[in-house]
């Protein structure tokens, strides 16, 4: 474990330097807050992007605020997700399907009825507009954690179920002492690819056209948009090498933290030959300040543990009779949007279902050429990260600025390369899309591979397993739950980045390609909400399939044959 060189001094009893540090970034933090919100009570109609470089800062502030705050709300929204429907047969039977259904949902489709909705109840300010943009973005991050979080804890070694029974954990101690732990390696790394699809969102969510209507918010999304629009590639390149630099303090001073803190909750019984390095954990572990709030959580946790140790005791017919109360509730809301939604598509003309099957079809062929692209090279470099603790500190920030970066920022670059090689936006769009999709399957392997015990990986050793051999007895078997979770996540994210990817404006030029995504985006600007709405059930039924027919299959195969007993 990597540990600073030198004794931190003491600048009082019970306080440290480092104490300092803690105290002025808590207040920043705070600062920063208040700073950005005060610009929420704005109109909405005087916001202009200004392209100079001066605004970096103010707009990548308001950029990280969106994106942190979204991924607040996926991670607690996807942690009870998951584990509301690891808690019930009919919850799974219901929920499940459901997820495969949101997550396989693009972005726009969300962008009409989420921003009328919050401009109508925050009118003529810019506070809807802003809770809008947040509400997108977290629709960007939050099924991919989901899917993290259900993965782990239906995978969870039985053998630790069976102790939690033995001790009589409450449901609370349960989940925070053995669930949530057990899944904190999949729940980092995912956050990673989360937070990493919010920026690759970012600018659908800070500025589109909706009807004859352009909404814009100040932010580093807006201002790539915008430079793009405007074919200024000097100003896009300032605003991507200001989210590089975002993403790499991020790295040092979030995610490498956390991946080396988890690593404490790897499913070992021998010690790893090398953990994870962090300066920033160390700074935080040397902290007497964050060392009592620490403590004082902990302690609370207990009082929490003993609250909650109480079940519920209520009768028997009581408890069946509120949840059939609940899911008749359910239901009767299903099948009523059910209703609504079959009477609106009724109005749509019989030949927009040919165009619809076809753009279906182009899609599809899109989306399966880029998850094959993305396995070929995500595999074995994921391995490669989560096994090789030096590979990782090279390789894990690099990384994470390549996977945060929009792809339709760097169109103009691929757009230059396609027409020296030949070929237009019909190939374009399954490397916009790979850029998109890749880094599902990829952090999900890294997430595997770093789980995989020291012992096995010891064991290996001794039997001398090599090459192909070593693949199919200890890595496939080792990475299986992860790598399927990912290609769950990698369709729906091949899917939902069509509409980036299919559909471009660049310098004032719209090019298009045949295809749900192009389809979705032109209803989108256009106001056709008809064919917003049929387009985006094709896509959800498409994805839905996917999942069902080979997903689903290999999902269940990693929780009966590959998972730790």
């Amino acid at each position: 474990m990597f540990r600073i060189p030198f004794p931190i001094p003491r600048l009082g009893p019970g306080f440290r330097i480092v104490d300092i540090g803690v105290i002025l970034s808590v207040l920043s933090i705070l600062y920063l807050i208040v700073f950005i919100a005060s610009g929420w009570s704005g109109d909405i109609g005087s916001i202009e992007i200004d392209l100079s470089p001066s605004n970096l800062p103010y707009y990548a502030l308001n950029s990280i605020f969106r994106i942190i705050v979204a991924y607040i709300l996926s991670l607690i929204f996807a942690i009870w997700y998951g584990y509301t429907a690891n808690k019930s047969r009919l919850n799974e039977q219901i929920m499940i399907p459901l997820l495969d259904i949101l997550q396989s949902i693009p972005v726009l489709s969300f962008l009409p009825g989420v921003t009328l909705f919050m401009i109508a109840l925050f009118p003529g300010s810019r506070i809807g507009l802003e809770i809008s943009s947040i509400i997108l973005i977290f629709t960007g991050q939050v099924w991919n954690i989901a899917f993290s979080y259900y993965n782990s804890i239906n995978t969870l070694p039985k053998e630790l179920g069976e102790v939690a029974n033995i001790y009589r954990l409450s449901r609370f101690q349960r989940f925070a002492r053995l669930e949530l732990p057990f899944s904190a390696i999949g729940l980092v790394w995912n956050s990673m690819m989360s937070v990493a699809g919010g920026w690759f969102f970012l600018m659908a969510c800070e500025m589109f056209i909706l009807k004859d209507k352009d909404f814009r918010l100040p932010g580093l999304g807006s201002y790539i948009h915008t430079a793009a629009d405007k074919g200024d590639i000097s100003h896009v390149f300032y605003g991507l090498g200001t989210m590089v630099i975002i993403i790499i303090v991020l790295d040092i001073f979030m995610w490498r933290p956390l991946v080396a803190w988890t690593q404490k909750f790897r499913f070992d019984i021998t010690a790893g030959e090398e953990e994870r390095e962090s300066l920033v954990l160390d700074l935080i572990r040397r902290s007497t300040v964050l060392e009592k709030i620490f403590n004082n959580l902990t302690r609370l946790s207990e009082k929490m543990d003993r609250l909650l140790e109480i079940e519920w005791k209520g009768s028997s017919w009581l408890r069946h009779l509120f949840k059939t109360i609940v899911q008749i509730f359910i239901i009767i809301i299903l099948i009523w949007l059910l209703v609504k939604a079959a009477f609106f598509l009724s109005g749509l003309k019989i030949d927009a279902l040919p165009s619809i099957l076809k753009s279906t079809g182009f899609s599809l062929l899109r989306t399966t050429a880029a998850i094959i692209l993305a396995a070929i090279w995500t595999i074995p470099l994921g391995v490669l990260i989560g096994m090789n603790i030096r590979a990782a500190r090279i390789l894990q920030p690099l990384i994470q600025i390549v996977a945060s970066i929009p792809a339709t920022a760097l169109f103009p670059v691929i757009i230059l390369i396609l027409i020296r090689i030949g070929g237009g936006l019909d190939i374009g769009s399954i490397f916009l899309m790979l850029l998109g999709t890749q880094w599902y399957i990829l952090f999900n392997v890294i997430a595997g591979a770093s789980s995989i015990p020291q012992e096995l990986r010891e064991a290996s050793k001794v039997y001398g397993l090599h090459g192909i051999r070593k693949w199919r007895v200890l890595i496939l078997p080792g990475i299986f739950p992860y790598l399927i979770t990912g290609f769950i996540t990698a369709t729906g994210g091949a899917w939902n980045a069509t509409i980036v990817s299919e559909y471009v404006t660049f310098a004032g030029m719209t090019l298009t390609t045949p295809g749900l995504g192009s389809s979705i985006s032109i209803a989108t600007a256009s106001g056709n909400f008809r064919m917003l709405l049929a387009n985006t059930v094709a896509m959800a039924i498409a994805v839905v399939a996917i999942n069902r027919l080979l997903w689903k299959r290999l999902f269940i195969m990693a929780q009966e044959k590959y998972r730790l007993e």
